[in-house]
């Protein structure tokens, strides 16, 4: 899985902050194994360097799961690994939910054939 790490000009982007992003990534993604080929992490500050406020900082995820649309989640929270963790929960959750639903798709017997037809009385 290749993760991509994008910060605003308001965001000081290091080697910390993306090995950081990358483990946390890694590490709430593996159970998807192969599934996953990208995510694309965007941190942002909505008020800018300057000024501070609740939920100020924004993490932005964005995973692509081959057979599917790209999945995105967003969260917000006080401070950059909050809002890195609260993301990466939220992405294993509809990443669970989409996966869920292809594999629903591909398994189920469809409804057609789960009815039986009324014994006809001659």
């Amino acid at each position: 899985m290749q993760v991509q790490v994008n910060t605003d000009k308001a965001i000081t982007h290091d080697v910390n902050l993306e090995n950081h992003v990358e483990s946390v990534v890694r590490s709430a993604l593996e159970r998807f194994g192969e599934q996953v080929t990208r995510v694309e992490v965007h941190l942002g500050d909505n008020n800018s360097s300057h000024k501070s406020g609740p939920n100020d900082k924004r993490c932005m995820m964005e995973a692509r799961v081959a057979g599917i649309p790209p999945i995105a989640v967003t969260d917000q929270a006080g401070d950059l690994h909050q809002a890195i963790t609260g993301a990466s929960g939220k992405l294993v959750r509809a990443l669970d939910t989409a996966i869920g639903k292809r594999s629903d798709v591909k398994h189920n017997t469809p409804v057609a054939d789960l009815v039986q037809p009324d014994p006809v009385d001659d």
